[in-house]
């Protein structure tokens, strides 16, 4: 369910600090993680049948590899919680064993020089776990390597898409509602009847840009997430253009707003996606927005001209 709701997933953590996995000891591994409640449990699954103490940390609900990009998954909270859990007087070894998607956040020789815990960074899968523990904490190539295949890809969709679709209700009230507007007030019947075709092709660029991006994610050219949704929703939704009489009125100038404006959408959310993935990271993204906000602002805006223009024409003003 945590990947199908915000709300959910938000609030699907565990308490941080210290847990016992298995009957551990004084000399038991200590396996750092984030109290996202997904994340803790995969750990705690791998470790199953095996001694370890879980030191959760503070990352306020967030998976590993999105706390570290947001520095909580980080050293602050790293040291602030071995202190507040008196790790130093229930375990004898000083090793700290992080997952290796946390490196950006940690810096490893501040930990030690505070704590006098030394870290070091397991695989990048729970799974892999027991087997790196079993080898004296050595990883295989293997282990290092991050994967993102189509099973893996799809699995996220919904973490974009059912947020993105509560959004697109109101979207779609919006043109159910302008669609209906005439000089002598909104006509509802009006309004169904020439708005659902509209709201129709807004659903395939919320499809579009949540769901199929995500999933042709390497095929679709362009680095860019945002270039690669615009090119998906253009390649998708101009078609539509040309098919104006059933879908926007016979009208040139609401079809080219509408199709600017639902590539836009496109676009959009399939930037969103990278946060789900690994081929990004925070200076990526924000260097990405830097051209992609001002072009969604540019794009809605001359939607926006057209549409006005569509209904002027509508009521005989131009």
């Amino acid at each position: 369910m945590c990947r199908y709701s915000n709300r959910f997933r938000m609030g699907y953590r565990v308490e941080p600090g210290l847990y016992a996995c298995g009957n551990p000891g004084d000399s038991s591994p200590v396996l750092v993680t984030a109290n996202y409640r997904l994340s803790f449990n995969f750990v705690r699954e791998a470790m199953a049948g095996h001694d370890v103490w879980l030191l959760a940390l503070d990352t306020k609900g967030i998976n590993v590899w999105c706390a570290a990009g947001k520095g909580t998954f980080g050293t602050a909270e790293l040291i602030d919680r071995i202190n507040k859990t008196g790790l130093a007087g229930i375990v004898k070894h000083r090793t700290l064993i992080l997952p290796q998607l946390g490196a950006p956040g940690v810096a490893a020789h501040e930990v030690k020089k505070a704590t006098g815990f030394e870290v070091h960074y397991g695989p990048v899968r729970a799974k892999d776990i027991p087997a790196f523990l079993a080898a004296g904490n050595s990883a295989t190539p293997a282990m290092r390597a991050v994967s993102f295949t189509l099973p893996e890809r799809t699995v996220l969709t919904p973490m974009e898409f059912f947020p993105a679709l509560k959004k697109y209700l109101w979207v779609a009230l919006g043109w159910f509602t302008f669609m209906g507007i005439l000089p002598e007030g909104i006509y509802y019947g009006v309004a169904l009847a020439h708005s659902w075709p509209i709201i129709a092709a807004g659903l395939l660029a919320v499809v579009i840009g949540a769901i199929i991006t995500p999933v042709l994610l390497p095929f679709i050219p362009f680095r860019s997430f945002a270039a690669k949704g615009a090119l998906a929703g253009a390649v998708m939704v101009s078609p539509l253009f040309y098919f104006k009489e059933h879908y926007f009125l016979g009208s040139t100038t609401l079809a080219a707003g509408a199709v600017l404006f639902f590539i836009a959408v496109s676009s959009y959310l399939a930037l969103n996606f990278t946060g789900c993935t690994p081929f990004t990271n925070m200076s990526g993204v924000k260097k990405e927005m830097r051209f992609a906000v001002p072009a969604y602002l540019a794009a809605c805006g001359i939607a926006a001209v057209l549409l006005i223009l569509y209904k002027l024409k509508e009521w005989g003003v131009v």
